[in-house]
């Protein structure tokens, strides 16, 4: 079995092609070609973290595998990320276990990667004034997504903690040398701006629908569970609604349930899984004047090609260390 850790997952999981690789992943889905249940979550009553599972198989590339990450938002006073685990690639054929991948550097390059392609599908083509709401891992892992399918003209980036943000602007690499401007507040950072992401682990709104200019997008990316959301509820309301599977939003996504909670949004007004939009069963944006909207949970399938690619690399390249199991 091969180990593969953080730095090796990096540097044998290009943005570019984990971007293809998603896109390529998300049409299987929207052919029928992949499985996965819904993700198990364990949730310690003291409300620190939580513990997911992930199991799923992709037909082609063959992948099959399992991850087990928890996420614990507070890690980042402890200098650790919030994201911590382990990814299981698995041999399609005989089950057997191929290789283990530490699962935060899988899980903080392909959940920026599948943004990208929902970027690239949604976003009006001359997008270019990015705005960051958050300032950790997924910040930097997004700013070189976005950059990989936009030419972007202004960065701005926004934190509940300045010196986050600070710190996050002087070490982020933008692309054409641009300078990562840091704004005083979230309504400043998305003012005007094309394209926003949201990668915080706040439980309440950081981005209401009144600051958004008509014709942006928005990636969606911080808030997983029911209970918890980056968006208020006019921003989702105004906003015509991508997911990347309808079962896991209609679960976990608080984005979406708390609006229909409160009987402004219903099931109906999610348009398309991303899938559906790369395959051509579903046209995408209608308008290059109205607000897109990609709420991104994570899939399993996600993982396991990501895995998969990321230890055929290793294999040809002679990373990692072999380990009897």
């Amino acid at each position: 079995m091969l180990v593969l850790n953080r730095s090796e997952v990096k540097r044998l999981l290009p943005m570019p092609a984990c971007i293809a690789l998603m896109r390529d992943t998300l049409a299987a889905r929207a052919r029928g070609q992949t499985q996965q249940p819904s993700r198990v979550a364990v949730r310690p009553p003291d409300g620190t973290g939580t513990l997911l599972t992930m199991p799923a198989w992709v037909a082609e590339p063959a992948a099959l595998g399992v991850k087990v990450v928890s996420v614990f938002p507070g890690n980042h006073q402890r200098g650790l990320d919030s994201h911590q685990g382990a990814v299981l690639s698995l041999d399609p054929d005989t089950g057997q276990v191929q290789a283990i991948l530490e699962a935060g550097a899988v899980t903080a390059i392909r959940t920026a990667a599948v943004s990208a392609v929902a970027t690239d599908l949604l976003a009006n083509p001359d997008a270019d004034d990015l705005a960051l709401l958050g300032a950790g891992v997924q910040a930097g892992t997004h700013l070189a997504a976005i950059a990989a399918v936009r030419t972007l003209r202004r960065i701005r980036v926004w934190s509940r903690s300045a010196e986050r943000a600070l710190a996050f602007a002087q070490e982020a690499t933008a692309p054409g040398g641009l300078a990562v401007e840091v704004m005083p507040s979230a309504e400043a950072a998305v003012e005007d701006a094309s394209i926003i992401c949201t990668v915080t682990a706040s439980p309440t709104p950081v981005l209401q629908g009144q600051w958004i200019v008509r014709g942006a997008h928005i990636n969606a990316v911080g808030a997983h569970t029911p209970e918890t959301r980056e968006l208020d509820t006019d921003a989702v309301t105004g906003a015509r609604i991508f997911v990347d599977a309808r079962e896991s939003a209609l679960l976990e996504a608080g984005e979406l349930l708390i609006p229909i909670k409160e009987r402004r949004l219903r099931t109906t007004d999610i348009k398309a899984e991303l899938g559906e939009v790369i395959v051509g069963t579903h046209p995408g944006r209608a308008s290059s004047a109205e607000i897109t909207l990609f709420k991104s949970l994570g899939l399993g399938i996600e993982d396991v090609a990501a895995a998969r690619y990321v230890t055929a690399e290793a294999r040809r390249l002679g990373v990692g260390q072999e380990i009897a199991f």
